[in-house]
């Protein structure tokens, strides 16, 4: 059981593997939507508290996808699935590093460029989006999220600033 296990946690992260060019971010609604709903290898909950931990400890966005591994197979699977999600890209980007460099200054170059900006934007919009509905703060979350990213994304203001007023309109209107 845990050898299809693992195949299956090798088989989940290695195409995604090639969707985190530019981030891991950008794949946190697919992780969450097949460990979730698809595997139900975990809870929403489960997961909220794995992604809030991978983004605390220092270290790639990609880290989730090892803690995933961790907590449906053990070690085993934190390894597998750390090697399935840097394996294939970090491959495929030493690749792509040797043929762009031969063709600097391509107009297809600049072409995929950007292309690829509004794709990574829109799958980090749905990630953001696949975390506020699995929130249970409900719409006062949304809303602070809201909020602060109208705010981030239009000042220069330190998001600690905007993590302790979050959790103070938590404080003060859930009591």
């Amino acid at each position: 059981m845990k050898d299809n296990l693992l195949i299956q946690i090798l088989l989940l992260f290695a195409p995604l593997s090639f969707l985190t060019i530019g981030g891991g971010q950008s794949i946190v609604a697919d992780v969450q939507r097949q460990t979730v709903n698809v595997h139900h290898w975990m809870t929403d909950s489960q997961f909220l508290n794995l992604f809030a931990v991978a983004r605390l400890t220092p270290g790639p966005n990609s880290l989730l996808v090892t803690l995933v591994g961790w907590q449906v197979a053990g070690w085993g699977g934190a390894i597998l699935a750390s090697l399935a999600i840097f394996g294939p890209s970090s491959l495929l980007v030493y690749a792509l590093a040797k043929l762009w460099e031969r063709h600097n200054g391509a107009l297809w170059q600049k072409a995929v460029e950007m292309g690829l900006a509004p794709v990574a934007a829109g799958m980090i919009l749905a990630s953001v989006f696949v975390l506020l509905r699995s929130m249970q703060g409900g719409l006062l979350a949304w809303a602070v999220a809201l909020i602060s990213g109208t705010v981030l994304l239009f000042t220069r203001i330190s998001p600690f600033i905007l993590l302790g007023g979050g959790a103070l309109v938590f404080l003060c209107l859930r009591h």
